[in-house]
């Protein structure tokens, strides 16, 4: 029921890419040590959701296929952060992975936010309070 509102859509692809990129950023923090290691981020939200590539939709020839989602995890790149490495090779650094960290509770944050405003509105819609 909520796939087919658009708002309820948007808040819950943004609650997967929140949680995809909250996993990089613990992948990073866990192998700032590790020698080698490039440190890694998701691409924004924003690109990837409604992401237009020009192929269009997944044909649907027969009753029992899915159609392609509007958005799912698995179109969120990983791509490799720019920025100094150390002698051993490794490019995380712990400071920018707390500043990103401090990103994805804030988004997360505004996701949640947008989920409780549009089921405020199916209440109010349907004259509950």
């Amino acid at each position: 029921m909520f796939d087919q509102i658009e708002m309820m859509r948007m808040a819950r692809a943004m609650g997967l890419h929140v949680q995809q990129r909250h996993v990089e950023v613990a992948r990073n923090i866990a192998n700032a040590d590790t020698p080698g290691y490039r440190a890694t981020d998701l691409q924004d939200f924003a690109q990837t959701y409604r992401r237009d590539d020009g192929s269009g939709p997944l044909k649907v020839s027969h009753p029992r296929h899915l159609a392609s989602p509007d958005w799912s995890p698995a179109e969120a790149r990983v791509i490799q952060v720019a920025g100094p490495v150390s002698p051993n090779g490794n490019s995380v650094s712990l400071e920018e992975e707390m500043v990103r960290a401090a990103e994805v509770k804030r988004h997360h944050d505004l996701s949640l936010a947008v989920y409780r405003s549009g089921l405020d509105l199916m209440r109010a819609s349907l004259g509950r309070r």
